[in-house]
């Protein structure tokens, strides 16, 4: 293992989604960063799911959190195949999500002062740059812990 570094983005919501909050902790391992993120607070949309990106930006100011940038692609590949793209959040009737996987697509290290965006959308996994996944409904900025 490189190092046990851990993180954790704090999230939180503006606009549609004022209720919006989680965590989102990162924690290298011998197989990779694990990923895991805890949501509340999920506005109803007509799927429920909702796009998940780790982004460049380094601030997280409301109400659209367009500081944030766009997606952490240090490697300038197509969507979805971003550093940054994530597996989307599926959120309960009651509105909240928690989701865990491993990624290799980046070190801990790497993404500290980066942020953490929840879209108000599905990412359709298609579209470029982005995957289409709308609004902007939470973030939180990545810190080590």
């Amino acid at each position: 293992m490189k190092g046990r570094y851990r993180a954790i983005a704090v999230i939180e919501g503006e606009g549609n989604a004022p209720n919006l909050e989680g965590t989102v902790i990162f924690t290298e391992t011998h197989f990779g960063v694990h990923v895991e993120a805890q949501v509340s607070g999920l506005p109803e949309n007509d799927t429920g799911f909702y796009g998940f990106h780790l982004h460049e930006g380094d601030s997280c100011v409301p109400p659209d959190f367009k500081s944030a940038g766009g997606h952490y692609n240090p490697e300038g590949l197509p969507h979805p195949l971003h550093a940054g793209d994530f597996p989307m959040l599926i959120a309960t009737d009651s509105g909240e999500a928690w989701l865990t996987f491993i990624t290799t697509r980046f070190e801990v290290r790497d993404i500290i002062g980066k942020t953490v965006i929840v879209h108000g959308d599905r990412d359709d996994y298609t579209s470029q740059p982005a995957g289409d996944a709308g609004e902007r409904i939470g973030c939180g900025v990545v810190e080590l812990f």
